[in-house]
């Protein structure tokens, strides 16, 4: 928020001058915030009239449950208007919907009926806090004007009800008196479905009563708001500090050229007191290696002294004492090769800075001697291994196991006829699904059992023809997508296949599996 830009004075008030402030600013800008409001508010309440048009209390009802989100274009209005950014009417409507998504649906059901709507609105909308940061925030700004907020919804909605009932009892008055003298409370209470406009109109004259009120209401929690927030954050001080550095930007130049001026002594003074201290001075030994400062308790050579022991002490000068081994050999006898290797590994500083590197190089080494060392036994005992243990023992096979049944049909072999194409002809004309059912339930047993395909109790039959384009078989692949097809039509759509296709199915069958039965 830009605080120089506002258009109100920012300093802490109390809750009831805020009050005050907001009926100020709703009147302010009363046009734009009564206007933005009618073109909003009017229309819904039109649409749920003509929605409820045989029940105008329930449309009353709605219109007045979503009032809290009505009242979300004022706020934003206010909120730019404050700060000298005043949106237009057209600027007002198109930001509305953007405005209503935050939080609407605890809006309208579990923060209804909330005594302190219009305080926290701005919570909500301009800081945008939602979930346990929003209850932190509204239990700190409640500390102080938390009463007045309630207060102010209380009174609003008594005030509500009075313009109301105010605007109603005008609207009896402007009655003429001979339409009058033919009522009476009873007829208006009794009344019937002609008389629903009137209704109605009483409705609409609530809707007008907010389209005055609600823009003040909403302005006088916006001012509780803000009037909280500088207490909280010491509006009313940074804004000083501002003015005053705005200030001291057009008085820096004159205050460097004085700070200058002052700071710089006249040269005469300077060369007089130089003079004079230079008679009084006792001429001393010069020279890099004569004493100095011999009358001073400390002189220069003891100085000196003390500052070498210093220099050498930790933590200038750090001694450390390093042992190493070393072989010992015969006064008499040459040192070999290898011990000259050894010497000069162990005089290094290897073992010392790379012990991680020499250990990991190590432990390689090892592993590497005991797999071979595995290897070499493995082989040079493979006759015994072999003699003792099978192959077929050392390996660790999977054992599928094959379905019994798929598609509840029975594919054990031993169910399968001898001859599947002649048991299919003859049942084809009596009962023709029980006829490719068997053709179909042996085609998956040599599949299964001949094939040896992999076949799975969840298997679909798209995925078994799926399974099929796998194999590279593409006469088996076409005699597999014809079967499937006249069967799925026939166990769920119950078409028969014509005549020629059980033909063709017998017959390539026995140009596939031949004539017998699997054994």
């Amino acid at each position: 928020m830009r605080l120089n830009d506002a258009s109100m004075a920012i300093r802490p008030r109390t809750a009831w001058e805020a009050l005050d402030l907001g009926i100020l600013l709703a009147r302010r800008h009363a046009v734009l915030l009564m206007s933005s409001w009618a073109l909003v508010t009017l229309p819904i309440f039109a649409l749920f009239s003509l929605l409820f048009w045989q029940h105008p209390t329930l449309s009353l009802l709605l219109f007045w449950w979503f009032k809290p989100l009505y009242e979300r274009l004022p706020l934003f209005i206010l909120s730019r208007a404050l700060f000298g950014d005043t949106p237009s009417l057209r600027q007002s409507i198109t930001a509305l919907p953007p405005l209503l998504r935050p939080q609407w649906f605890s809006s309208v059901t579990w923060r209804r009926f909330s005594v302190t709507r219009s305080f926290d609105l701005p919570v909500l909308q301009l800081e945008q806090l939602a979930g346990s940061a929003r209850q932190q925030r509204l239990a700190v700004l409640g500390q102080r004007d938390r009463r007045a907020a309630f207060w102010l919804t209380l009174v609003g909605m008594h005030l509500e009800m009075g313009l109301w009932f105010g605007a109603l009892a005008l609207m009896y008055m402007l009655i003429p008196q001979q339409m009058l003298a033919d009522w009476d409370w009873q007829d208006l209470l009794g009344m019937n479905g002609d008389w629903l406009w009137f209704e109605h109109l009483s409705n609409l004259l609530y809707a007008l009563v907010l389209v005055v009120w609600e823009p003040i209401y909403v302005a006088s929690g916006f001012s509780l708001y803000l009037n909280r927030r500088t207490t909280l954050e010491a509006w009313d001080i940074e804004l000083t500090f501002r003015r005053l550095q705005a200030r001291m930007k057009s008085l820096l130049p004159v205050l460097l050229v004085g700070l200058g001026l002052w700071l710089v002594s006249p040269p005469e003074v300077a060369l007089a007191a130089t003079a004079a201290e230079g008679t009084t001075q006792t001429i001393e030994p010069s020279g890099p290696d004569s004493d100095r400062l011999l009358k001073q308790p400390l002189t220069s050579k003891a100085a000196s002294d003390r500052i070498g022991e210093l220099l050498d002490q930790p933590p200038f000068r750090n001694r450390e004492t390093v042992t190493r081994w070393r072989f010992t050999e015969a006064a008499d006898e040459e040192p070999g090769w290898l011990a000259h290797l050894l010497e000069r590994l162990l005089r290094s500083d290897l073992l010392t800075q790379h012990t991680g590197t020499l250990t990991s190089v190590i432990e390689v080494f090892l592993w590497t001697a005991l797999f071979s060392l595995a290897g070499w036994l493995l082989w040079r005992y493979r006759d015994w291994l072999k003699l003792y243990a099978t192959l077929g023992q050392l390996r660790i096979r999977q054992r599928q196991t094959t379905p019994a049944m798929l598609f509840g049909l029975d594919l054990q072999p031993e169910s399968i006829p001898t001859d599947v194409v002649a048991e299919v002809q003859r049942l084809w004309h009596a009962h023709p699904r029980e006829a490719l059912g068997l053709l179909y339930r042996a085609f998956l047993s040599r599949l299964l059992h001949e094939r040896q395909m992999p076949l799975k109790n969840s298997h679909t039959e798209g995925e078994i023809l799926e399974l099929l384009r796998q194999q590279a078989q593409p006469q088996l692949l076409e005699y597999a997508e014809a079967l499937t097809r006249h069967w799925l039509r026939l166990a769920y759509g119950h078409q028969l296949p014509p005549e020629r296709a059980r033909d063709e199915l017998c017959e390539r069958w026995r140009a596939l599996f031949g004539s017998e039965r699997l054994a």
